[in-house]
């Protein structure tokens, strides 16, 4: 599963692998906070540094206008959406990759627990601004 051509790939890696682990236990049907807190587990069971119901401000042409809660920040570069839903459609992908881009990140993940099989997806901000690596924004 890992790809060196993704960045961080190592570490969403180890993020799917916990989310697999909590759909393979818990299944489909639960609702969203369900997973969230079993990835708590998973996540910390693995070593992994993350934030849960991280909150970080959104910008528009450098100025915050608002702030969103994202459902995990992991290792401060990686943006982990949740959704306990049927199936994903292409606007919680559009959702996803605009938080990437609102909060000036490179890397995401969307991981849908309510489909029968776990579903996820990369995500990768064309925009990212190399200059903000180790993002003072988000801190």
């Amino acid at each position: 599963m890992i790809k060196e051509q993704y960045k961080y790939s190592e570490l969403t890696s180890k993020i799917i692998g916990c989310a697999m682990k909590v759909h393979s236990a818990l299944g489909n049907g639960f609702q969203e906070v369900i997973y969230q807190r079993a990835m708590v587990i998973e996540m910390s069971d693995e070593g992994i540094r993350f934030s849960r119901e991280h909150e970080m401000p959104v910008y528009y042409k450098g100025q915050q206008i608002g702030t969103r809660r994202v459902d995990f920040l992991v290792e401060d570069v990686v943006s982990v959406e949740l959704k306990a839903i049927i199936q994903l459609e292409d606007v919680h992908l559009a959702q996803a990759i605009n938080y990437l881009e609102a909060y000036d990140l490179e890397v995401g993940l969307l991981i849908n627990f309510g489909a029968k099989s776990l579903q996820f997806k990369r995500l990768s901000n064309k925009s990212f601004k190399q200059k903000n690596q180790g993002n003072p924004k988000i801190k």
